[in-house]
Protein backbone atom coordinates (compact mmCIF):
# COMPACT_ATOMS: atom_id res chain seq x y z
CA UNK A 1 0.00 0.00 0.00
CA UNK A 2 1.06 3.60 -0.56
CA UNK A 3 -0.11 6.70 1.30
CA UNK A 4 -1.53 9.66 -0.62
CA UNK A 5 -2.57 13.02 0.82
CA UNK A 6 -5.05 15.76 -0.02
CA UNK A 7 -6.33 18.71 1.99
CA UNK A 8 -8.86 16.41 3.72
CA UNK A 9 -6.17 14.09 5.04
CA UNK A 10 -4.59 10.86 3.83
CA UNK A 11 -5.66 7.45 2.50
CA UNK A 12 -4.06 4.12 1.74
CA UNK A 13 -4.02 3.26 -1.97
CA UNK A 14 -3.12 -0.19 -3.37
CA UNK A 15 0.46 -0.06 -4.63
CA UNK A 16 -0.51 -1.42 -8.05
CA UNK A 17 -3.43 0.98 -8.54
CA UNK A 18 -3.03 3.63 -11.23
CA UNK A 19 -5.68 5.80 -9.61
CA UNK A 20 -5.13 8.00 -6.56
CA UNK A 21 -6.74 9.53 -3.50
CA UNK A 22 -9.46 11.50 -5.29
CA UNK A 23 -10.65 8.34 -7.02
CA UNK A 24 -10.52 6.41 -3.77
CA UNK A 25 -12.64 9.03 -1.97
CA UNK A 26 -15.19 8.96 -4.78
CA UNK A 27 -15.45 5.16 -4.56
CA UNK A 28 -16.05 5.42 -0.80
CA UNK A 29 -18.75 8.04 -1.36
CA UNK A 30 -20.54 6.68 -4.42
CA UNK A 31 -19.28 3.16 -5.07
CA UNK A 32 -17.69 1.93 -8.26
CA UNK A 33 -19.18 1.99 -11.75
CA UNK A 34 -18.46 1.64 -15.44
CA UNK A 35 -18.25 4.71 -17.66
CA UNK A 36 -19.02 4.52 -21.37
CA UNK A 37 -15.70 3.63 -23.07
CA UNK A 38 -16.30 6.12 -25.88
CA UNK A 39 -16.68 8.84 -23.23
CA UNK A 40 -13.40 7.79 -21.59
CA UNK A 41 -11.56 7.81 -24.92
CA UNK A 42 -12.99 11.24 -25.69
CA UNK A 43 -11.84 12.53 -22.28
CA UNK A 44 -8.32 11.25 -22.88
CA UNK A 45 -8.29 13.05 -26.24
CA UNK A 46 -9.20 16.26 -24.39
CA UNK A 47 -6.30 15.73 -21.98
CA UNK A 48 -3.93 15.04 -24.87
CA UNK A 49 -5.03 18.19 -26.70
CA UNK A 50 -4.47 20.27 -23.57
CA UNK A 51 -1.00 18.77 -23.02
CA UNK A 52 0.01 19.42 -26.63
CA UNK A 53 -0.95 23.09 -26.41
CA UNK A 54 0.61 23.59 -22.97
CA UNK A 55 3.79 21.97 -24.24
CA UNK A 56 3.85 24.17 -27.34
CA UNK A 57 3.35 27.29 -25.21
CA UNK A 58 6.17 26.23 -22.84
CA UNK A 59 3.71 26.13 -19.95
CA UNK A 60 4.49 22.46 -19.39
CA UNK A 61 7.96 21.05 -18.81
CA UNK A 62 9.19 19.13 -21.87
CA UNK A 63 9.80 15.89 -20.00
CA UNK A 64 6.48 16.00 -18.20
CA UNK A 65 4.60 16.94 -21.33
CA UNK A 66 6.05 14.12 -23.40
CA UNK A 67 5.34 11.61 -20.62
CA UNK A 68 1.70 12.78 -20.43
CA UNK A 69 1.31 12.45 -24.18
CA UNK A 70 2.80 8.94 -24.18
CA UNK A 71 0.52 7.97 -21.28
CA UNK A 72 -2.53 9.20 -23.19
CA UNK A 73 -1.45 7.28 -26.28
CA UNK A 74 -0.89 4.10 -24.29
CA UNK A 75 -4.37 4.31 -22.79
CA UNK A 76 -5.91 5.01 -26.19
CA UNK A 77 -3.99 2.19 -27.88
CA UNK A 78 -4.71 -0.49 -25.29
CA UNK A 79 -8.22 0.67 -24.33
CA UNK A 80 -7.35 -0.54 -20.85
CA UNK A 81 -9.70 1.55 -18.73
CA UNK A 82 -9.81 -0.78 -15.71
CA UNK A 83 -8.53 1.99 -13.43
CA UNK A 84 -11.35 4.38 -14.46
CA UNK A 85 -13.50 3.07 -11.64
CA UNK A 86 -15.63 5.91 -10.32
CA UNK A 87 -19.40 5.74 -10.46
CA UNK A 88 -20.43 7.77 -13.53
CA UNK A 89 -23.44 9.04 -11.55
CA UNK A 90 -21.28 10.49 -8.76
CA UNK A 91 -22.14 13.89 -7.38
CA UNK A 92 -19.95 16.88 -8.21
CA UNK A 93 -20.88 17.59 -11.84
CA UNK A 94 -18.30 15.12 -13.16
CA UNK A 95 -15.37 16.05 -10.89
CA UNK A 96 -14.86 12.42 -9.81
CA UNK A 97 -14.39 11.25 -13.40
CA UNK A 98 -12.04 14.13 -14.24
CA UNK A 99 -9.95 13.45 -11.12
CA UNK A 100 -9.88 9.72 -11.87
CA UNK A 101 -8.64 10.29 -15.43
CA UNK A 102 -6.07 12.86 -14.26
CA UNK A 103 -4.67 10.41 -11.71
CA UNK A 104 -4.52 7.48 -14.12
CA UNK A 105 -2.71 9.52 -16.78
CA UNK A 106 -0.34 10.89 -14.16
CA UNK A 107 0.55 7.46 -12.80
CA UNK A 108 1.04 6.01 -16.28
CA UNK A 109 3.31 8.98 -17.04
CA UNK A 110 5.27 8.50 -13.79
CA UNK A 111 6.01 4.89 -14.71
CA UNK A 112 7.24 6.05 -18.13
CA UNK A 113 9.54 8.49 -16.32
CA UNK A 114 10.95 5.66 -14.20
CA UNK A 115 9.17 6.81 -11.05
CA UNK A 116 6.77 5.06 -8.69
CA UNK A 117 3.02 5.48 -8.73
CA UNK A 118 1.95 8.28 -6.44
CA UNK A 119 5.24 10.22 -6.61
CA UNK A 120 3.38 13.35 -7.66
CA UNK A 121 6.25 15.68 -6.81
CA UNK A 122 7.68 14.63 -10.20
CA UNK A 123 4.40 14.89 -12.16
CA UNK A 124 1.11 15.94 -10.60
CA UNK A 125 -2.43 14.94 -11.67
CA UNK A 126 -3.78 18.46 -11.17
CA UNK A 127 -0.82 20.78 -11.62
CA UNK A 128 0.38 19.05 -14.78
CA UNK A 129 -2.25 16.74 -16.33
CA UNK A 130 -5.09 19.14 -15.50
CA UNK A 131 -3.12 22.32 -16.32
CA UNK A 132 -5.36 25.20 -17.53
CA UNK A 133 -8.43 23.00 -17.23
CA UNK A 134 -11.49 22.54 -15.07
CA UNK A 135 -13.96 19.68 -14.81
CA UNK A 136 -16.56 22.12 -16.09
CA UNK A 137 -15.00 22.59 -19.51
CA UNK A 138 -13.27 19.22 -19.98
CA UNK A 139 -16.21 17.04 -18.91
CA UNK A 140 -18.78 18.74 -21.13
CA UNK A 141 -16.38 18.82 -24.08
CA UNK A 142 -15.51 15.13 -23.73
CA UNK A 143 -19.21 14.30 -23.41
CA UNK A 144 -20.07 16.15 -26.61
CA UNK A 145 -17.18 14.47 -28.43
CA UNK A 146 -18.48 11.09 -27.29
CA UNK A 147 -21.98 11.96 -28.50
CA UNK A 148 -20.61 12.98 -31.90
CA UNK A 149 -18.82 9.63 -32.20
CA UNK A 150 -22.00 7.80 -31.15
CA UNK A 151 -24.06 9.78 -33.66
CA UNK A 152 -21.83 8.62 -36.49
CA UNK A 153 -22.15 4.98 -35.46
CA UNK A 154 -25.94 5.26 -35.10
CA UNK A 155 -26.23 6.94 -38.48
CA UNK A 156 -24.42 4.04 -40.14
CA UNK A 157 -26.88 1.58 -38.57
CA UNK A 158 -29.83 3.65 -39.75
CA UNK A 159 -28.48 3.75 -43.30
CA UNK A 160 -28.39 -0.06 -43.32
CA UNK A 161 -31.95 -0.32 -41.93
CA UNK A 162 -33.30 2.19 -44.44
CA UNK A 163 -31.70 0.28 -47.32
CA UNK A 164 -33.20 -2.99 -46.07
CA UNK A 165 -36.67 -1.44 -45.85
CA UNK A 166 -36.29 -0.04 -49.36
CA UNK A 167 -35.28 -3.49 -50.62
CA UNK A 168 -38.47 -4.93 -49.09
CA UNK A 169 -40.43 -2.11 -50.72
CA UNK A 170 -39.16 -3.25 -54.13
CA UNK A 171 -39.58 -6.94 -53.34
CA UNK A 172 -43.23 -6.54 -52.27
CA UNK A 173 -44.22 -3.80 -54.74
CA UNK A 174 -46.53 -6.01 -56.80
CA UNK A 175 -48.49 -7.55 -53.91
CA UNK A 176 -51.92 -6.04 -53.21
CA UNK A 177 -53.16 -6.26 -49.62
CA UNK A 178 -55.67 -4.71 -47.28
CA UNK A 179 -54.88 -1.39 -45.69
CA UNK A 180 -56.14 -0.94 -42.13
CA UNK A 181 -57.19 2.02 -40.04
CA UNK A 182 -58.15 1.78 -36.37
CA UNK A 183 -57.45 -1.98 -36.66
CA UNK A 184 -60.32 -2.32 -39.15
CA UNK A 185 -60.27 -3.14 -42.87
CA UNK A 186 -59.62 -0.17 -45.14
CA UNK A 187 -58.90 0.38 -48.84
CA UNK A 188 -56.23 -1.73 -50.56
CA UNK A 189 -52.55 -0.88 -50.82
CA UNK A 190 -49.42 -2.73 -51.84
CA UNK A 191 -47.25 -4.48 -49.31
CA UNK A 192 -44.34 -2.57 -50.83
CA UNK A 193 -45.89 0.80 -50.11
CA UNK A 194 -46.19 -0.16 -46.44
CA UNK A 195 -42.46 -0.73 -46.25
CA UNK A 196 -41.81 2.46 -48.21
CA UNK A 197 -43.49 4.40 -45.40
CA UNK A 198 -41.21 2.75 -42.85
CA UNK A 199 -38.18 3.62 -44.97
CA UNK A 200 -39.24 7.27 -45.18
CA UNK A 201 -39.64 7.46 -41.40
CA UNK A 202 -36.12 6.12 -40.88
CA UNK A 203 -34.86 8.56 -43.53
CA UNK A 204 -36.19 11.43 -41.42
CA UNK A 205 -34.35 10.02 -38.41
CA UNK A 206 -31.15 10.04 -40.45
CA UNK A 207 -31.75 13.68 -41.33
CA UNK A 208 -32.38 14.59 -37.68
CA UNK A 209 -29.15 12.91 -36.62
CA UNK A 210 -27.23 14.72 -39.34
CA UNK A 211 -28.66 18.08 -38.25
CA UNK A 212 -28.13 17.43 -34.54
CA UNK A 213 -24.38 17.21 -35.10
CA UNK A 214 -24.37 20.94 -35.88
CA UNK A 215 -25.63 21.72 -32.39
CA UNK A 216 -22.76 19.86 -30.77
CA UNK A 217 -19.87 21.42 -32.67
CA UNK A 218 -19.32 24.49 -30.40
CA UNK A 219 -17.13 23.54 -27.40
CA UNK A 220 -16.45 25.33 -24.13
CA UNK A 221 -12.94 23.91 -23.77
CA UNK A 222 -10.69 26.66 -22.46
CA UNK A 223 -13.52 28.28 -20.54
CA UNK A 224 -12.31 26.52 -17.35
CA UNK A 225 -14.63 26.85 -14.33
CA UNK A 226 -17.53 29.00 -15.58
CA UNK A 227 -16.61 29.98 -19.13
CA UNK A 228 -14.52 33.06 -18.37
CA UNK A 229 -11.24 31.26 -19.05
CA UNK A 230 -10.02 32.03 -15.54
CA UNK A 231 -6.49 30.70 -14.88
CA UNK A 232 -5.84 29.83 -18.55
CA UNK A 233 -3.70 31.99 -20.88
CA UNK A 234 -5.38 33.46 -23.92
CA UNK A 235 -3.15 31.59 -26.36
CA UNK A 236 -4.18 28.31 -24.77
CA UNK A 237 -7.89 29.18 -24.95
CA UNK A 238 -7.62 30.08 -28.61
CA UNK A 239 -5.67 26.94 -29.59
CA UNK A 240 -6.88 24.00 -27.51
CA UNK A 241 -10.16 23.29 -29.33
CA UNK A 242 -8.39 23.38 -32.70
CA UNK A 243 -5.92 20.82 -31.36
CA UNK A 244 -8.79 18.62 -30.21
CA UNK A 245 -10.40 18.95 -33.64
CA UNK A 246 -7.26 17.51 -35.24
CA UNK A 247 -7.00 14.66 -32.74
CA UNK A 248 -10.64 13.65 -32.92
CA UNK A 249 -11.15 14.14 -36.64
CA UNK A 250 -14.45 15.83 -35.84
CA UNK A 251 -15.67 19.15 -37.17
CA UNK A 252 -15.78 21.07 -33.89
CA UNK A 253 -15.04 24.68 -33.00
CA UNK A 254 -14.54 26.97 -30.03
CA UNK A 255 -17.87 28.42 -28.93
CA UNK A 256 -18.30 32.16 -29.37
CA UNK A 257 -19.80 32.46 -25.88
CA UNK A 258 -18.00 30.10 -23.52
CA UNK A 259 -20.15 31.11 -20.56
CA UNK A 260 -23.34 30.20 -22.41
CA UNK A 261 -21.88 26.89 -23.62
CA UNK A 262 -20.77 26.01 -20.08
CA UNK A 263 -24.06 26.62 -18.34
CA UNK A 264 -26.72 25.84 -20.97
CA UNK A 265 -27.08 22.34 -22.41
CA UNK A 266 -30.26 22.70 -24.42
CA UNK A 267 -28.28 21.36 -27.40
CA UNK A 268 -27.88 18.08 -25.51
CA UNK A 269 -31.60 18.01 -24.70
CA UNK A 270 -32.32 18.59 -28.39
CA UNK A 271 -30.18 15.61 -29.41
CA UNK A 272 -31.95 13.49 -26.81
CA UNK A 273 -35.29 14.58 -28.25
CA UNK A 274 -34.17 13.48 -31.71
CA UNK A 275 -33.30 10.07 -30.31
CA UNK A 276 -36.77 9.94 -28.82
CA UNK A 277 -38.20 10.53 -32.31
CA UNK A 278 -36.17 7.56 -33.52
CA UNK A 279 -37.55 5.49 -30.63
CA UNK A 280 -41.08 6.50 -31.67
CA UNK A 281 -40.52 5.32 -35.24
CA UNK A 282 -38.87 2.07 -34.17
CA UNK A 283 -41.78 1.36 -31.84
CA UNK A 284 -44.38 2.08 -34.55
CA UNK A 285 -42.65 -0.17 -37.09
CA UNK A 286 -42.19 -2.96 -34.54
CA UNK A 287 -45.81 -2.77 -33.38
CA UNK A 288 -46.97 -3.07 -37.00
CA UNK A 289 -44.75 -6.08 -37.62
CA UNK A 290 -46.09 -7.80 -34.48
CA UNK A 291 -49.69 -7.14 -35.46
CA UNK A 292 -49.40 -8.19 -39.10
CA UNK A 293 -47.57 -11.40 -38.17
CA UNK A 294 -49.92 -12.28 -35.29
CA UNK A 295 -51.44 -15.71 -35.10
CA UNK A 296 -50.40 -16.94 -37.47
CA UNK A 297 -53.40 -19.25 -37.76
CA UNK A 298 -55.69 -17.42 -35.36
CA UNK A 299 -54.68 -13.87 -36.23
CA UNK A 300 -53.69 -11.67 -39.16
CA UNK A 301 -50.74 -13.78 -40.26
CA UNK A 302 -49.92 -11.75 -43.39
CA UNK A 303 -46.25 -11.34 -42.55
CA UNK A 304 -43.90 -14.17 -41.67
CA UNK A 305 -41.11 -12.96 -39.38
CA UNK A 306 -37.85 -14.91 -39.17
CA UNK A 307 -37.89 -17.60 -36.49
CA UNK A 308 -34.89 -16.70 -34.34
CA UNK A 309 -35.63 -18.76 -31.22
CA UNK A 310 -38.18 -21.10 -29.70
CA UNK A 311 -41.15 -19.25 -28.28
CA UNK A 312 -42.48 -21.49 -25.54
CA UNK A 313 -41.36 -24.03 -23.00
CA UNK A 314 -44.74 -25.78 -23.15
CA UNK A 315 -46.12 -25.28 -26.69
CA UNK A 316 -44.00 -27.02 -29.36
CA UNK A 317 -43.46 -25.05 -32.55
CA UNK A 318 -44.51 -21.68 -31.10
CA UNK A 319 -42.44 -18.77 -32.36
CA UNK A 320 -42.78 -15.29 -30.88
CA UNK A 321 -41.97 -11.87 -32.42
CA UNK A 322 -39.06 -11.45 -30.03
CA UNK A 323 -37.08 -8.94 -32.09
CA UNK A 324 -39.96 -6.42 -32.37
CA UNK A 325 -40.66 -6.96 -28.66
CA UNK A 326 -37.01 -6.24 -27.88
CA UNK A 327 -37.07 -3.06 -29.97
CA UNK A 328 -40.29 -1.85 -28.34
CA UNK A 329 -38.84 -2.32 -24.86
CA UNK A 330 -35.74 -0.36 -25.81
CA UNK A 331 -37.91 2.39 -27.31
CA UNK A 332 -39.85 2.66 -24.04
CA UNK A 333 -36.59 2.89 -22.07
CA UNK A 334 -35.19 5.52 -24.44
CA UNK A 335 -38.32 7.66 -24.09
CA UNK A 336 -38.14 7.42 -20.29
CA UNK A 337 -34.45 8.38 -20.37
CA UNK A 338 -35.25 11.37 -22.56
CA UNK A 339 -37.77 12.61 -20.02
CA UNK A 340 -35.16 12.37 -17.25
CA UNK A 341 -32.59 14.14 -19.42
CA UNK A 342 -34.98 17.00 -20.10
CA UNK A 343 -35.75 17.41 -16.39
CA UNK A 344 -32.05 17.34 -15.46
CA UNK A 345 -31.09 19.74 -18.26
CA UNK A 346 -33.67 22.25 -17.05
CA UNK A 347 -32.44 22.06 -13.46
CA UNK A 348 -28.99 23.44 -14.17
CA UNK A 349 -28.17 26.18 -11.68
CA UNK A 350 -26.59 29.50 -12.70
CA UNK A 351 -23.14 28.93 -14.25
CA UNK A 352 -23.17 25.12 -14.34
CA UNK A 353 -25.45 22.12 -14.71
CA UNK A 354 -24.64 19.96 -11.72
CA UNK A 355 -26.61 17.00 -13.11
CA UNK A 356 -24.35 16.35 -16.10
CA UNK A 357 -23.40 12.88 -14.77
CA UNK A 358 -27.04 11.78 -14.99
CA UNK A 359 -27.49 13.41 -18.41
CA UNK A 360 -24.33 11.89 -19.89
CA UNK A 361 -25.04 8.44 -18.49
CA UNK A 362 -28.62 8.30 -19.79
CA UNK A 363 -27.89 9.81 -23.20
CA UNK A 364 -24.93 7.54 -23.90
CA UNK A 365 -27.03 4.59 -22.70
CA UNK A 366 -29.69 5.60 -25.22
CA UNK A 367 -27.15 5.60 -28.02
CA UNK A 368 -25.99 2.09 -27.15
CA UNK A 369 -29.53 0.80 -26.71
CA UNK A 370 -30.89 2.30 -29.91
CA UNK A 371 -27.91 1.30 -32.04
CA UNK A 372 -28.37 -2.32 -30.92
CA UNK A 373 -32.11 -2.11 -31.53
CA UNK A 374 -31.68 -0.75 -35.04
CA UNK A 375 -29.17 -3.46 -35.94
CA UNK A 376 -31.35 -6.22 -34.45
CA UNK A 377 -34.45 -5.00 -36.28
CA UNK A 378 -32.52 -4.81 -39.54
CA UNK A 379 -30.42 -7.98 -39.47
CA UNK A 380 -32.54 -10.35 -37.37
CA UNK A 381 -36.00 -9.33 -38.51
CA UNK A 382 -36.67 -7.12 -41.53
CA UNK A 383 -34.16 -8.79 -43.86
CA UNK A 384 -35.87 -12.15 -43.39
CA UNK A 385 -39.52 -11.06 -43.61
CA UNK A 386 -41.67 -13.06 -46.02
CA UNK A 387 -45.27 -12.60 -47.16
CA UNK A 388 -48.02 -15.15 -46.57
CA UNK A 389 -49.68 -14.66 -49.96
CA UNK A 390 -52.56 -17.04 -49.27
CA UNK A 391 -53.54 -15.14 -46.14
CA UNK A 392 -53.05 -11.75 -47.82
CA UNK A 393 -55.25 -12.72 -50.78
CA UNK A 394 -57.87 -14.35 -48.58
CA UNK A 395 -58.16 -11.32 -46.30
CA UNK A 396 -58.36 -8.99 -49.29
CA UNK A 397 -60.98 -10.95 -51.19
CA UNK A 398 -63.23 -11.52 -48.18
CA UNK A 399 -63.27 -7.88 -47.03
CA UNK A 400 -66.16 -5.51 -47.81
CA UNK A 401 -63.54 -2.76 -48.05
CA UNK A 402 -62.67 -3.99 -51.54
CA UNK A 403 -66.02 -2.63 -52.77
CA UNK A 404 -64.69 0.91 -52.29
Amino acid sequence: MRIEHDFLGQMEIPESANYGINTARSIVNFGEGTTDPVFIRSYILVKKAAALVNLRLNCLDQGKGEAILKACDKLLDTSDFADIRVNPMAGGAGTSLNMNINEVIANFALILLGKNRGEYRYLHPLNDVNMHQSTNDTYLTAFKIAVLFRLKALEESLIALQETLQAKEREFSGVLKLGRTELMDAVPMTAGSQFSAYAEAIARDRWRIFKSQERLKPQNLGGTAIGTGFNAPRDYIMAVTEELRKLSGLSINRAENLIDTTQNIDSIAEVSGMLKCLAVNLMKISEDLRFLSSGPDGGIGELVLPAVQEGSSIMPGKVNPVIPEYVIQIAIQAMANDNSIAMAAGRGCLELNQFLPLISTLLLDNFRLLERAVKALDVNCVRGIKLNLNRINGNLESSMAILT
